[in-house]
């Protein structure tokens, strides 16, 4: 286990490795166990397993530490995203960019369904960011954006958005706590799948948010803990045990797959089976618009014999998909256009699929 005061001066790649573990004694464990239980003897911290769990602990420490506040584990990403977005007031106004993760969207339109209000601004326009504030209840950002890789300036909007007291949540998936601490930003709520960069392994399902050490952030803190509580989105202590393993390697597996997906930007731009590559600069992720329609985009997917066609992303394997074949993709992403997350696998051979596979159509 490391000590606070220990744990500030670490470089990230020794926290990961150090944080989260048991405490040092003769023949104690390396690691966290893996706690089964369904309840617990009475008159304890907690009485029963939908309230805390060791294991539980153990993870959101590390993920605590990383981003620079206090971590809750949650059954999934869209369990971390649907609490945060419960801190909307019934009928409040959100505002958000005009293209996000799509199951972002859906809960998006569910709140206006419901009565409530979305105003949607263009990832990249400070300007309407700043304006559309004057009247929201709760800030809704992803920088880059999922899956067109647009970049916000967070810390101008949400400097704005601290100063008119509005909550702030910023999905921190794609970028990860090694590109963007957004709660050093300003933000109130950080929310992550944990399914993608943080485990890292495409074998677990499960979300977090992260809320600031401060009186203001522990009060969210405690209303997304309820949430997670009384909607009963917890997580399984197997799940979060892997999830913390691979949290561990996340300084690695990032950089490797961050180098590949830098060196395959820059050799798509120019291909002749690509019409625009977009890439934010860093990160493990890009997109690319294929020079056609849908069904080449398609051609292209089913073309490949390395990159995995999937829907998922920030697994050590190289994944490909064409986003509009989900119905409820925004508009606003080209029907050709191909998420790829890359992973750690020799560049070379990455670049002879994908380049065989756009050359095919």
């Amino acid at each position: 286990m490391v000590r606070e005061e220990d744990a500030q001066q670490l470089q990230v790649e020794t926290f990961l490795v150090a944080s989260g573990r048991p405490e040092r004694s003769p023949g104690a464990s390396v690691n966290v166990g893996v706690e089964l239980t369904s309840t617990y003897a009475a008159d304890g911290v907690v009485n029963y397993a939908r309230s805390g769990n060791p294991t539980w602990n153990a993870f959101e420490e590390a993920l605590g530490g990383l981003e620079g506040g206090h971590a809750l584990v949650h059954a999934s990403g869209m369990g971390a995203i649907s609490a945060a977005l419960s801190l909307v007031p019934a009928g409040g106004t959100v505002v958000a960019p005009d293209t996000t993760y799509n199951g972002t969207g859906d809960l998006l339109v569910a709140h206006e369904e419901a009565g409530g209000t979305v105003v949607r601004v263009h990832a990249t326009d400070t300007a309407g960011f700043l304006s559309a504030l004057e009247s929201a209840d709760l800030l809704w950002l992803e920088s880059p954006t999922n899956p067109l890789m647009d970049v916000t300036e967070l810390d101008v909007v949400l400097a704005r958005s601290r100063e008119l007291g509005i909550t702030s949540v910023v999905d921190n998936t794609l970028s990860t706590p090694l590109l963007c601490r957004p709660l050093a930003l300003g933000a109130d709520v950080v929310v992550h799948s944990v399914t993608k960069y943080l485990s890292g392994h495409s074998d677990v399902v499960l979300g977090a948010t992260v809320v600031g050490d401060t009186e203001r952030g522990r009060g969210l803190g405690e209303r997304l803990r309820r949430h997670r509580t009384l909607h009963g989105a917890i997580a399984g202590p197997m799940e979060v045990y892997l999830a913390l393993r691979g949290l561990r390697t996340l300084a690695v597996r990032f950089e490797r797959a961050s180098a590949n997906a830098a060196e395959l930007a820059d050799r798509l731009q120019g291909h002749p089976g690509v019409a625009r590559v977009r890439y934010p600069g860093a990160g493990a992720i890009l997109s690319v618009d294929v020079a056609g329609d849908a069904d080449a985009a398609e051609r292209v997917c089913a073309a490949t014999r390395l990159w995995l066609h999937s829907t998922s992303l920030g697994g050590v394997e190289s994944q490909l998909e064409r986003r509009r074949r989900h119905p409820s993709e925004s508009t606003e992403v080209p029907v050709s256009l191909l998420r790829l997350s890359v992973g750690i696998e020799h560049v070379e051979d990455l670049w002879a699929d994908l380049d065989q596979a756009l050359r095919a159509v």
